[in-house]
């Protein structure tokens, strides 16, 4: 079915950094090339918290409010709703999941898109798919591992007493 898209990747990294990353609405453009800009954030992630961001994807530039639905750190899962900030009744619900892995985090995102309108439905929606699943969804996983690493490497470490 072309409006349902996913992408998995183990990143070389726990899955509670992992998980911290992918949460961190701050800090989605560092990793998902198609998210230019976070414009407005909560202070407090939580069920029912919402965000906006603008997009860049298919020739065009947009603004897109997402709202949590799902926040389980124990469980790392991280579920929300994405819609046009232009009051388009579309809509797209992504799921993201981190489980413990031998090597590290296995991360798993997952799309259901949800076009309401005509062109949405007859057009858009196949060929955002495609360039969600082919492209977007792999190049982002990529680039979250390594956007994670460089925010890591860069947290000042403190002295536990046990070099001395």
């Amino acid at each position: 079915m072309p409006g349902r898209v996913s992408a998995s990747r183990i990143l070389d990294m726990p899955a509670d950094d992992a998980f911290s990353a992918v949460t961190d609405i701050s800090r989605l453009p560092a990793w998902n090339a198609a998210i230019t800009a976070v414009l407005e954030q909560p202070n407090h992630l939580s069920v029912g918290a919402q965000w906006i961001v603008e997009v860049h994807a298919l020739g065009q530039t947009w603004h897109s409010r997402s709202q949590v639905e799902t926040l389980d750190p124990i469980g790392r899962c991280f579920a929300y709703r994405s819609v046009t900030d232009d009051g388009n009744p579309s809509y797209a619900l992504w799921t993201w999941v981190v489980a413990d892995h031998p090597h590290g985090a296995l991360v798993t995102v997952a799309g259901e898109l949800h076009p309401r309108t005509f062109w949405r439905r007859v057009l858009l929606v196949w060929v955002r798919s495609r360039q969600l699943a082919h492209t977007e969804l792999p190049q982002s996983l990529a680039a979250l591992e390594a956007a994670a690493k460089r925010s890591t490497d860069a947290m000042p470490r403190t002295n536990t007493g046990d070099d001395q």
